[in-house]
């Protein structure tokens, strides 16, 4: 049964239209909900009210976060920077194995506790020193319109904006969404329809068309996360057909990160992704010809290390998110030869570490002084 919208949640939603029979249908992703009055989407957080769509969840969060960029995971843009994240509640796709389902599949808005307008949150980005900000742990595809306004007020202040997405949207939104992002992690979940069907209750198809959009029709710098789940999408075929189709229509230099599963929702009972499983795919997609592999959620330092591609020289060496050496010069080209690494950079003075910090955003937003902190420097907290 649908939950009734409040009145303090009804924000004018975009990307709607009226169909002939009287539904309302959201225009904003693939699945194109038909909503009669009183109904929710499939996301939860966007609805009918009247003859109106509403998004249910702007200026609301479930928490902020100051991270390091490469937790997102970012490995290419301002690496070793702070990032201020934050998200919502609800999800666009229902995946099985979601490592955030508290949040994402969250139909109790209890949890968004944490209040803040666009303004509110581009100045409290500042305050902690933030190179960048993060729409994330839930989709920011489902809150567009709150995005998309905190991005404009941050690039007011100089702050880019980073969407960490499922790319499972419609082309006209996609247009206006990505125009407000300067990068994006988008989880390429798998490379077969068969799994987004069957697993998170999509489509492949829309979400390639996102990365395409990406790469030629945007400066927006994007990296790639697949989730390797045992015996779902862990075939060394199927990694080997998806690296391919990468290197044919994103290109070589398009970062890939891929990510051990752990036992979590509804697939408790699937085993956590073995390290060497990531090994050898991270070897296929090399020999494909993609200059950066990752491997993430286990400690292994050869896969969170950048390589040159050119001469295969260490040019950011990581463990975990810890940087332990940089030979980068400011534009990003390796000091031994010369050749440029693909993405964004600037001057490096010392990595944020592996520090996760939660943060209160109504403190920050009304400080006591007596209780401020400078997140700029480093507490002795660790992830």
């Amino acid at each position: 049964m649908d939950e009734p919208v409040s009145d303090k949640e009804r924000f004018p939603a975009k990307y709607w239209h009226t169909l002939e029979d009287g539904r309302i249908q959201c225009d904003l992703c693939p699945r194109d909900c038909k909503l009669h009055d009183g109904q929710r989407g499939a996301c939860f957080v966007r609805g009918r009210v009247g003859n109106t769509m509403v998004l249910t969840t702007y200026g609301r969060s479930s928490g902020f976060c100051v991270d390091p960029i490469e937790k997102k995971p970012l490995n290419h843009f301002y690496p070793g920077s702070s990032i201020l994240s934050f998200g919502t509640a609800g999800c666009n796709l229902a995946c099985k194995f979601c490592q955030n389902w508290d949040i994402s599949k969250s139909r109790s808005f209890d949890k968004l506790a944490a209040q803040a307008g666009p303004e509110e949150i581009a100045e409290v980005a500042v305050s902690l020193g933030c190179r960048s900000i993060a729409f994330t742990y839930n989709d920011p595809v489902i809150f567009a319109e709150y995005a998309m306004d905190v991005a404009d007020a941050c690039h007011e202040k100089g702050i880019k904006t980073v969407a960490v997405t499922a790319g499972y949207i419609h082309p006209e939104p996609r247009r206006e969404f990505f125009s407000k992002m300067d990068a994006a992690n988008v989880d390429l979940k798998a490379f077969t329809e068969a799994f987004y069907v069957k697993q998170t209750g999509a489509h492949l198809q829309p979400v390639l068309d996102t990365l395409k959009y990406l790469k030629h029709e945007t400066q927006v710098w994007f990296e790639l996360t697949t989730l390797l789940i045992p015996k779902l999408n862990d075939s060394m075929h199927e990694i080997e057909a998806m690296c391919n189709w990468i290197v044919k229509e994103l290109g070589t230099d398009v970062p890939l990160h891929f990510s051990a599963f752990h036992p979590d929702y509804k697939m408790t009972a699937v085993p956590s992704t073995p390290t060497s499983t990531l090994i050898q795919a991270r070897k296929i997609a090399l020999e494909v010809g993609l200059h950066y592999v990752y491997t993430g959620n286990v400690h292994f330092r050869e896969g969170d290390t950048t390589y040159c591609p050119s001469c295969g020289h260490e040019v950011i060496a990581r463990d975990w998110y810890e940087i332990e050496q940089y030979h980068l010069n400011d534009n990003g080209c390796c000091l031994q030869c010369g050749e440029r690494i693909a993405g964004c950079f600037q001057h490096f003075s010392g990595g944020f570490g592996r520090h996760r910090i939660p943060v209160d955003i109504q403190s920050r937003i009304h400080p006591r002084p007596q209780t401020e902190i400078n997140l700029q420097h480093k507490p002795s907290i660790s992830s």
